[in-house]
């Protein structure tokens, strides 16, 4: 259980840094979305813009607490 729980705190981590390199590199926000967007349809996972940015607006809202 322990080796569970810090292989999910890894992950979790790694999710969360890569989302902050992510929405603070140095690129257009359009361009942002778009590389998120293709990232995520190559894994199977499709939304719409509007779920897009709610999604972008979210994990920023997280990363800057």
């Amino acid at each position: 259980m322990k080796g569970l729980s810090i292989l999910a705190a890894f992950l979790g981590g790694a999710v969360v840094g890569a989302a902050a390199g992510i929405l603070f590199a140095p690129e257009s926000g359009e361009d942002t979305r778009s590389k998120i967007a293709d990232a995520l349809r190559k894994r199977g996972i499709k939304l719409s813009r509007a779920d897009m940015e709610n999604l972008v607006d979210e994990i920023a809202a997280e990363v800057k607490e």
